[in-house]
């Protein structure tokens, strides 16, 4: 089957993330989108990312659930090391051999990837799905950068041009500490998760995930 890989902290998982995955399987004929939470990534050493595991896992398994297509993937929160994309991937592909994976991420990512650990080892044994909204000014900026690194590393690295929905989960987490919960774009049911385990209130938040 061809396997979407769908990363983040989901801090909470919205709109936004649902919305990157449909269109990577319906552009890309994927079978199924797996949902991966990080469990403790590198570039972001808040423990409250850590802390709040069980909670952005079970968030993000609430809004994926009546999608028969979306599954979750626990791998990176089950581990106690730090998670590393490579390591992840190739753990992937040695498990289930079977599949072809396509690792989803958004533009931002795109432009600095190569600061990633190992990242050459990343573009040259997955196939990536890089989105493009109109947070970048041109399709030609993402164009040139995919093809910089695709001759660069020898990868696979293709454009999937996605509609702009402007939202982050740090803005949903802020919204959420000033008592606006009825319009903020997440799922239903992750907002009743929220709002009964009174999850994001009173708290600091500088952990700038999303």
């Amino acid at each position: 089957m061809k396997i979407g890989i769908m990363g983040g902290t989901f801090d909470p998982i919205h709109n936004g993330h649902l919305m990157l995955g449909e269109y990577a399987y319906q552009r890309f004929d994927l079978d199924e989108v797996w949902f991966m939470p990080n469990g403790h990534p590198p570039h972001k050493d808040s423990p409250d990312v850590v802390k709040d595991t069980q909670d952005r896992v079970r968030m993000t398994a609430l809004a994926i659930e009546d999608v028969p297509y979306f599954r979750l993937c626990t791998y990176e929160t089950d581990r106690k090391e730090k998670s590393y994309s490579f390591r992840t991937m190739d753990y992937l592909k040695k498990t289930f051999p079977e599949h072809r994976f396509y690792f989803i991420l958004g533009a931002d990512s795109l432009f600095t990837i190569e600061e990633w650990a190992h990242a050459d080892h990343l573009i040259k044994n997955v196939t990536i799905l890089a989105s493009y909204r109109d947070d970048i000014d041109t399709s030609e900026e993402m164009n040139r950068q995919i093809s910089y690194l695709n001759e660069k590393y020898g990868g696979d690295i293709r454009l999937l041009r996605t509609p702009l929905l402007p939202v982050s989960s740090h803005e949903i987490r802020e919204q959420i500490q000033n008592g606006i919960q009825g319009e903020l774009p997440i799922p239903r049911k992750v907002r009743v998760y929220i709002q009964e385990h009174q999850l994001y209130r009173g708290e600091t938040d500088d952990r700038n995930t999303d």
